[in-house]
């Protein structure tokens, strides 16, 4: 069986880039700073349904991805979470948070609504990620 992006995913973010098995993707939401990293690995739920080098390798581009968003963002603190409540295939997040950004101090999902980019100011943060990544 072939790896399938979940369709949620596919509507909420945009590919940046891939490092080795992992699709590194950004939310479609100006307010924040925001990576999913996506193992294409068909199946995978949880972290430890991943094969151990590849679940390594997932642990490894979460740290660099929260360490270079960090330095580029100037993020008072950086989130990484892998939840999956609502997104059942496996995806960690990586969000870089600011003491005045929208949801701080809480948690940002839930907090009012994404705004998408334009097309220039998606093209922008693209290079600007890929830049750093």
């Amino acid at each position: 069986m072939a790896f399938q992006l979940d369709a949620r995913l596919e509507a909420d973010t945009v590919s940046v880039m891939q490092s080795g098995i992992i699709d590194i993707r950004m939310m479609r939401d100006t307010r924040y700073y925001w990576l999913v990293l996506v193992p294409q690995i068909e199946g995978a739920v949880e972290w430890f349904d991943l094969p151990d080098i590849a679940a390594r390798g997932l642990f490894t581009t979460a740290q660099e991805c929260a360490q270079r968003l960090q330095a580029l963002t100037r993020a008072d603190k950086m989130n990484i979470a892998a939840l999956g409540n609502m997104v059942k295939q496996l995806h960690v997040h990586v969000i870089a948070r600011h003491a005045d950004d929208a949801a701080w101090p809480g948690p940002v999902w839930g907090v009012g609504d994404a705004v998408d980019f334009d097309e220039t100011a998606l093209q922008d943060r693209l290079i600007a990620l890929r830049g750093v990544l």
